[in-house]
C-alpha cells in the first residue's frame, strides 16, 4: 500500500476509458484483426484518451520505475508493440515496467503498454516477456476492450472491497460465490473477463508479433507454463485452492493455452536472448517495496507510516498499491485509508457511503475506542447477498490530524468477530523496526560445479518453500539439473 491516495471516482473513471472506448472486434480464431493491413492504427482520439488515464494507471499501480532496468523493459515493449501494425514509429508506443508486486501486465488505446516488475521478473528470456506484451498489444488490436463494456457496468462497485461487494451489495450471488471471486486491490478493475476465444486470438497474435520480431514463438507457451506453476506454488503457500493467479484470472484455462500456443508457435525456432534478458532483469526489486509496506507471513509492516498489523489464522495477505487484501475461506478484507478531517465517526460513515454506486449503506451506530494507544471507531452493517445474510465491519484509526487508516472485512452473519484480533493488534512501530524493513531483490549469479537447485535454493531470502520458489522463479521442474556456467535468478535481501 502506498503513501499515495486517490479518489474513488478517478479509479472508475480510468476503468470506464480502458472499457468504453474501443470498438466491437471479431473473436475468433484468425480473425481479421490478425492480417497486418486490417489493423486500425492509433488515432488521435486513442492518443487523447490514452493520454489522459496514462498518469491514474502508473499513479494507481506503484507508479513508472526509471533506471537501466526499466529502459530495457521500454525497448523490448516497442519492438513488440510495433509489430502490432498500431503504430508505424518506436516514438508511437509508452511502454512502462511499473512498481507493482503484482503479477500483472496489461495495454490500453493510445499505444501505452504495461508490465509490472514482478511479472517480468518470473521471465526467463526476453522473448518471454516480449509475448507477455504481445499478447497485451493484441487485446488492443484486435478492439477487445469493448467486449467489456457491459461487465464494467455491472461491476461499477467503487468502494474499498471492488469486485467482492458487488454480489453482497447488489444480490448478484451467494455468500458461497462471494468466496470464489477474485478480491481486488487495484488490477482487476483493469482486467474484467475477457472471453475464451479473445483470449485465446491475443494468445495467437502474441505468437505471430514474436514470429515477426525473429523470437522464439514457443516463448508465449513456455511463459504460459511458468504462470501456471506461479499460480500452483501461491495457492500452496495460501493453503488455498483458488488456482487463479493475478495476471491469469481472466485468463482461462492456463493448461490447454500452454498446449495450444506451442502446437500454433510450430517448430521454428528463434532468438530469446536469455543472458541479456537475464542482465537486464538483475537487481531488479521482487516481492514488497518497503515504500508501499511488506507482508512477512501473517504480518504487514507499512516502515513509512510506522504501522504494522496481523492477519487473522487462515488468512493470507497480497499487498497493492492502493491497498492490502486478507482473504481466507470465511471472509475477506483489506486495509487501505481515505481522506480524513479529524473526525473518526464521519470517516466510518464516509467509507460505508462508498462501497457502493447503486445504494447507500450506513451501520445504525459508530462507536469509537483505542487500540494499542490508537483512537479508533468501528461500525457494522448487516446486508443481504441471494438470501444469506453478511455482515460488513469497518474499523478506522486515527493515525494523525490529517490521516486515518481503515480496515473494511466481509464475512457470513455472525462471523465478523473473527476478524477482531486483527483489528486489535494494528500498532505504531519503532524507528529501529522499520529500518529493519528490507527489500527482497532479484540477484542473477552462475552455476558453479558443486551447485545444485537445492543448494542454491538456500540463498533465496524465504523460509517458507525455497525450493519450490527457486524451480518456478527459474522455469524449472524437480527433474531440472543445472549446468555449469548456467545463469539462474534468486531472491535474496
Amino acid at each position: 500500500m502506498s503513501k499515495t491516495r486517490r479518489s474513488r471516482a478517478a479509479i472508475l473513471s480510468v476503468t470506464a476509458l480502458v472499457a468504453v472506448t474501443l470498438p466491437a472486434c471479431v473473436n475468433q480464431v484468425g480473425s481479421p484483426a490478425e492480417a497486418q493491413g486490417t489493423v486500425q492504427t492509433i488515432s488521435a482520439a486513442d492518443k487523447k484518451q490514452g493520454a489522459e488515464a496514462h498518469p491514474q494507471l502508473l499513479q494507481e499501480f506503484g507508479g513508472a520505475m526509471t533506471g537501466p532496468q526499466a529502459a530495457y523493459v521500454e525497448g523490448i515493449g516497442k519492438t513488440i508493440a510495433l509489430q502490432s501494425g498500431l503504430g508505424n514509429a518506436r516514438s508511437d508506443f509508452t511502454v512502462s515496467l511499473l512498481n507493482s508486486p503484482v503479477n500483472n501486465a496489461f495495454a490500453i488505446p493510445g499505444g501505452y503498454v504495461y508490465v509490472t516488475r514482478q511479472l517480468a521478473g518470473l521471465m526467463n528470456n526476453e522473448a518471454e516477456l516480449a509475448g507477455v506484451l504481445g499478447h497485451e498489444v493484441g487485446h488492443v488490436a484486435a478492439r477487445h476492450a469493448a467486449k467489456r463494456e457491459s461487465a464494467a457496468t455491472r461491476n461499477s462497485i467503487i468502494g474499498a472491497l471492488g469486485t467482492l461487494l458487488s454480489g453482497a451489495l447488489l444480490g448478484n450471488g451467494t455468500v458461497g460465490q462471494l468466496g470464489q471471486k477474485i478480491f481486488s486491490t487495484g488490477s482487476q478493475l483493469l482486467t474484467l473477463k475477457y472471453s475464451r476465444g479473445q483470449e485465446t486470438e491475443a494468445d495467437n497474435l502474441g505468437i505471430t508479433y514474436l514470429q515477426r520480431a525473429g523470437y522464439d514463438p514457443r516463448a508465449m507457451s513456455s511463459v504460459l507454463q511458468s504462470l501456471a506453476n506461479q499460480n500452483a506454488l501461491d495457492a500452496s503457500i495460501k493453503g488455498t485452492s483458488n488456482q487463479v493467479p493475478e495476471w491469469a484470472s481472466t485468463h482461462p484455462d492456463p493448461a490447454s493455452r500452454v498446449r495450444a500456443a506451442l502446437t500454433r508457435a510450430g517448430t521454428k525456432a528463434g532468438r530469446t536472448n536469455r543472458d541479456t534478458f537475464l542482465a537486464g532483469v538483475n537487481g531488479l526489486t521482487y516481492g514488497d517495496d518497503p515504500a508501499q509496506g511488506i507482508v512477512e507471513g501473517s504480518k504487514f509492516v507499512h516502515p513509512q507510516y510506522r504501522l504494522a498489523f496481523e492477519a487473522p489464522n487462515g488468512f493470507y495477505m497480497v499487498n497493492g498499491t492502493r491497498a492490502v487484501a486478507i482473504s481466507g475461506q470465511s471472509g475477506k478484507g483489506e486495509l487501505s485509508t481515505a481522506p480524513y478531517t479529524g473526525n473518526l465517526t464521519a470517516y466510518v460513515n464516509s467509507v460505508f457511503g462508498g462501497l457502493s454506486s447503486q445504494s447507500q449503506i450506513r451501520p445504525d451506530s459508530v462507536q469509537t475506542t483505542t487500540i494499542n494507544g490508537i483512537p479508533a471507531a468501528y461500525g457494522t452493517v448487516r446486508s443481504t447477498s441471494g438470501g444469506n445474510q453478511v455482515d460488513i465491519v469497518v474499523f478506522a484509526y486515527e493515525w494523525g490530524p490529517q490521516q486515518a487508516f481503515h480496515f473494511t472485512t466481509i464475512s457470513q452473519a455472525g462471523q465478523a468477530s473473527q476478524f477482531d484480533s486483527m483489528f486489535r493488534s494494528i500498532r505504531r512501530i519503532s524507528a529501529a523496526e522499520a529500518s529493519a524493513v528490507k527489500p527482497r531483490k532479484l540477484s542473477v549469479v552462475t552455476v558453479k560445479s558443486a551447485d545444485t537447485p537445492q543448494s542454491l535454493s538456500k540463498r533465496m531470502a524465504y523460509t517458507d518453500k525455497p525450493l519450490e520458489r527457486f524451480l518456478v522463479l527459474n522455469g524449472m521442474t524437480s527433474a531440472s539439473r543445472l549446468t555449469p556456467g548456467q545463469k539462474v535468478k534468486l531472491v535474496v535481501y
